[in-house]
């Protein structure tokens, strides 16, 4: 059997074990592929493993050969699983793989605009302390979470450990899902409608996918019904917020400050306004990063190939 991976650096820099692979076939790896390059470096292959190459239905009627797509993520809009479901070819993708490791990189945003750690940091290392008479200095507001209520949009895994470590700092959770899951309901967690999340959250979380429902769900109509200095946090998609509006809030002060690990354009452009937007704070896609993480995707992955070849295929996502 033929097995290509399309794009692997990201998940493999260096200290991950691929070696599995070969257990199940003639194994050619890329370390990026061009949407354009794709169907030439897929041939005649069976089994093509990618995160972020583009295989349209184009692509797809060019590799008769093929047989099994896995893709080394959870998000898998980069395939047309549409044309690979008309040719019979299943989708499979990993569902779960860093769901602890995303929470607390959210929680890490949150804390890096409550705290300001890197800020402070930067000025003792520049000898500030040393100018002071007094023993501390600070140039932003502290917040304490305690008592604060966070409002999060999408209570699916990610969403729930972000509002387990929300609880442990005492902090109310409300949230809004499109699923709602009653068994997660308690005194101190509860579903409610967006506007409600919007309206009363001091810190408003966005854990939900990328879908038409919720592309720009933040933008000037419900950035208007948010609290005064309130803090948003994403790192699930660039594309659940209108950056300019976000930019404006933020400038205005209507929105304290956002942590965000996703913009619209990946990687950031230097003319993205939020590069220089007020108390924004950008990291460049690493919530998933952790090296656990990334060994998890890629074993989870040959778990994808393993079932589909014993006939009992998982996580597939295109109805095959």
């Amino acid at each position: 059997m033929k097995i290509v991976i399309l794009d692997y650096p990201r998940e493999n820099p260096g200290e991950i074990n691929w070696k599995a692979f070969n257990n199940y076939g003639q194994v050619r790896r890329y370390s990026g592929t061009q949407p354009e390059e794709a169907a030439e470096r897929i041939g005649d292959a069976d089994v093509v493993f990618l995160n972020k190459t583009v295989i349209t239905r184009k692509t797809l009627e060019q590799c008769p050969n093929l047989k099994f797509i896995s893709v080394i993520a959870t998000g898998y809009n980069t395939v047309d699983t549409d044309a690979a479901r008309d040719m019979n070819i299943p989708v499979a993708n990993v569902p779960s793989y860093g769901t602890e490791a995303i929470a607390q990189h959210a929680i890490a945003l949150l804390l890096e605009t409550t705290n300001h750690v890197a800020y402070h940091d930067s000025e003792v290392r520049k000898g500030r302390r040393n100018d002071d008479h007094d023993w501390c200095f600070w140039d932003y507001p502290f917040i304490e979470l305690e008592h604060k209520t966070m409002g999060i949009i999408g209570l699916g895994r990610i969403g729930r450990v972000t509002a387990g470590v929300a609880r442990a700092f005492g902090m109310d959770v409300i949230a809004y899902d499109s699923e709602p899951d009653s068994n997660l309901e308690s005194d101190v967690c509860h579903y409610t409608d967006l506007d409600t999340v919007l309206k009363n959250s001091d810190v408003i979380a966005l854990h939900c996918p990328l879908s038409p429902q919720t592309e720009n769900i933040i933008n000037k109509e419900t950035i208007a019904k948010m609290k005064d200095g309130v803090i948003l946090i994403n790192n699930s998609r660039g594309a659940l917020i209108v950056e300019e509006d976000l930019t404006e809030a933020l400038n205005s002060g209507k929105i304290r400050a956002a942590g965000l690990d996703a913009v619209k354009d990946e990687p950031i452009k230097m003319d993205n306004p939020l590069l220089t937007a007020r108390n924004c704070y950008i990291t460049p896609h690493i919530s998933w990063a952790a090296i656990e993480c990334r060994q998890r995707l890629v074993d989870y992955s040959v778990d994808n190939l393993r079932a589909y070849l014993a006939g009992k295929p998982i996580n597939i996502v295109n109805g095959l």
